[in-house]
């Protein structure tokens, strides 16, 4: 499964598993695009903003779903990660998002 997050954090049910390794690959828009084309996944995105200019980046319908996820052994996910941290409490705006400078990160549980 291929999962869409706003954050550089990748969930690991540590219930299910003692140890897990994961490989993390900054990638460009186009290779974001190419990835989640024709792949079967899901949105974990919390924020609607954020959901919004992801996709306009990826000219594809990522929904806002604030919800829990955990990657398991060959699992994928493609990070939204800005690349200032955020003052506390901070829900910026679609505008204000698209302002800050970011990268796309994909991860893989090996």
């Amino acid at each position: 499964m291929l999962y869409v997050l706003n954050t550089l954090i990748v969930p690991i049910n540590f219930d299910e598993t003692q140890e897990a390794q994961v490989r993390f690959k900054k990638i460009s828009i186009e290779e974001a695009k190419e990835v989640i084309k024709g792949s079967q996944w899901d949105s974990a995105i919390g924020h609607n903003a954020t959901a919004k200019v992801l996709s306009q980046l990826l000219g594809i319908e990522i929904p806002t779903q604030r919800k829990t996820i955990f990657l398991k052994k060959g699992d994928q996910a493609i990070h939204f990660f800005l690349k200032q941290r955020l003052p506390e409490g901070a829900i910026l705006s679609e505008e204000e998002l698209k302002k800050l400078d970011f990268w796309l990160v994909l991860s893989k549980v090996i």
